[in-house]
């Protein structure tokens, strides 16, 4: 069930003297089962070309695509749509609104239908797919902490099944501790499951260890589009535009300037140690 852009373009505020370009002439292929990386400052668009992808926002011009039809043509099925394309919110307070975490799981396969007992079923696998403890199943979302809140709006979203499932910042606010769990389960969630995860953040070192592909916004365009390793080679347009890759690309490049023969592309914590570990034996 891939996802096409097909020419994107979105203007806020249009005809009015306020009106500015927040996507411009995006062109972009989603694969099944494709782990990504969506990076950029503040304003680059990144916030509004994933709405466009399960069709909260309609773009001025272009087409949206999924599964070979056009989510904005008159009749689509947006309902449907939202199930199989899931958004999982920066602020998770913003999609928890039941008075208990359980009920708060349940709503989304209800809201699709399904019979209660079902509904129950596929919040409680959820709910345990995200390692969220049982004590705290008929507790307030609004007493959590901050990376359980998060945890439950994950499950709120897994209980119905997408195929596509989209992060805003799921890091945000959070500890580095906090940080690494909830990245960690992310990375798990997609070897076991093989759904396409689109993972947005302003941090390369979020993503550097994880995902398979980055795609780097910049002022509403895709400034690059690539494997980690493709897109950290430029590291320095990266600094231009507000952005910085991983620490380990610094280290790796300054040890190639330094006269060791290393890798200088590795990317990953793995990739280096490797690396220094065959330079230095």
């Amino acid at each position: 069930m891939a996802i096409l852009l097909n020419h994107v373009n979105y203007i806020y505020d249009e005809d009015t003297a306020m009106a500015h370009p927040a996507l411009i002439d995006v062109s972009l292929n989603i694969p099944d089962g494709q782990f990504i990386g969506l990076i950029g400052h503040t304003g680059s668009g990144k916030s509004t070309l994933i709405q466009h992808m399960n069709g909260l926002v309609k773009p001025t011009s272009g087409q949206v695509l999924f599964d070979g039809e056009d989510i904005n043509e008159k009749g689509y099925d947006k309902k449907a749509l939202r199930a199989k394309v899931g958004l999982v919110f920066q602020y998770p307070e913003h999609q928890l609104f039941e008075t208990d975490c359980f009920k708060d799981v349940c709503f989304g396969p209800k809201n699709q239908g399904l019979p209660k007992k079902e509904a129950e079923l596929r919040a409680y696998e959820a709910l345990k797919q995200v390692g969220f403890d049982d004590e705290y199943f008929y507790q307030s979302p609004f007493d959590l902490s901050g990376g359980q809140k998060r945890r439950v709006a994950i499950a709120g979203v897994l209980a119905m099944r997408p195929q596509v499932l989209i992060l805003d910042e799921p890091t945000a606010g959070l500890d580095p501790k906090g940080r690494e769990d909830i990245l960690g389960l992310i990375s798990r969630l997609h070897k076991e499951t093989g759904i396409t995860i689109i993972l947005v953040s302003h941090s390369m070192e979020d993503v550097a260890d994880y995902v398979q592909r980055i795609i780097v916004m910049n002022s509403g365009r895709v400034q690059f589009d690539g494997e980690p390793r493709q897109v950290f080679a430029h590291y320095r347009e990266l600094e231009e535009i507000g952005l910085a890759a991983p620490q380990v690309t610094y280290v790796m490049k300054e040890l190639k300037e330094a006269g060791f023969d290393v890798d200088e592309n590795a990317t990953t914590l793995e990739e280096a140690k490797n690396e220094i570990l065959r330079v230095f034996k």
